[in-house]
């Protein structure tokens, strides 16, 4: 039987991601329909599908698909996204919002503006930079970087000139070096000056996006800590910026947008298409 499905398109600095409620839909084998959907053509369209729930340890839970079908562990953007969903969806009336991820407990708070959601922030936790100098050889390049966990593995490289990085060819084959047993996100960095960095990434599982949470905020930390920027610094991304602190309890606070793109209907069934 047709099962219809409700659906939001959103993004985050156009991190876009498709999410469903499921304390409304029940929603069976999320890693076939991630990727399904995910497709620009014959899907919605995104980097992956976000499933909302119910959690006994927090407010509300994620769950995060990649448009590979592939679980993530954490999303910045995407945990940003659902704050904006909750309240606006009035599943909740509060300003501060505790969501279960797979990395842990992460605080949600909106600032609004006329009641309407205008920026979020998010306390992204503790980064954990777990080798400061790592090279990695990709057809005769060598390439030196940070290996830095957010929750999840991002592997930062710090270059002179980001517009000569050919991120098509060098992204999949670092993201699957063998020195990575679980694959990694890979994020090329161009220093601007000590509060502003540019920063393209490509992420496990999804290939290129225009923005990625985690991985603005594993390139603060990798760049603080080689005195390249301060512990407050804007991240710009193709799809657009972040403001980042890492504060005195080594916790980094990301701030950006969540925007609603549009949301419809889609058959739960192999050969459905949009409604």
């Amino acid at each position: 039987m047709t099962q219809k499905i409700h659906f939001h398109k959103m993004h985050g600095s156009g991190n876009d991601y498709i999410y469903v409620n499921t304390m409304k839909y029940n929603i069976t084998n999320p890693e076939e329909k991630s990727k399904r959907w995910s497709k620009p053509h014959t899907g919605i369209g995104s980097d992956g599908l976000v499933l909302i729930g119910r959690s006994d340890k927090a407010d509300f839970s994620m769950r995060i698909f990649n448009a590979d079908g592939s679980e993530a562990l954490m999303c910045g953007n995407a945990t940003r996204c659902i704050g904006k969903y909750v309240y606006d969806q009035q599943l909740t009336a509060k300003t501060t919002i505790t969501l279960d991820t797979l990395s842990g407990i992460k605080t949600i708070k909106l600032h609004l503006n006329n009641k309407e959601v205008n920026s979020i922030t998010i306390d992204m936790g503790i980064p954990v930079i777990k080798e400061r100098s790592v090279t990695v050889t990709v057809n005769k390049t060598v390439y030196e970087g940070v290996i830095v966990s957010m929750g999840n593995p991002h592997f930062i490289i710090i270059v002179d000139d980001i517009t000569k990085i050919d991120l098509p060819t060098a992204g999949p084959l670092i993201e699957n070096n063998p020195i990575f047993p679980d694959r990694t996100n890979v994020e090329f960095v161009e220093i601007k000056n000590k509060n502003h960095v540019r920063m393209r990434v490509w992420e496990r599982g999804s290939g290129i996006t225009m923005a990625c949470g985690t991985g603005a905020c594993a390139t603060l930390a990798a760049c603080a800590a080689k005195g390249k920027t301060e512990r407050n610094a804007t991240v710009e991304m193709d799809g657009g910026s972040l403001f980042l602190s890492w504060d005195h309890n080594n916790n980094i606070q990301m701030t950006g947008d969540a925007v609603t793109v549009f949301e419809g209907d889609i058959c739960d069934q192999p050969d459905s298409g949009l409604q």
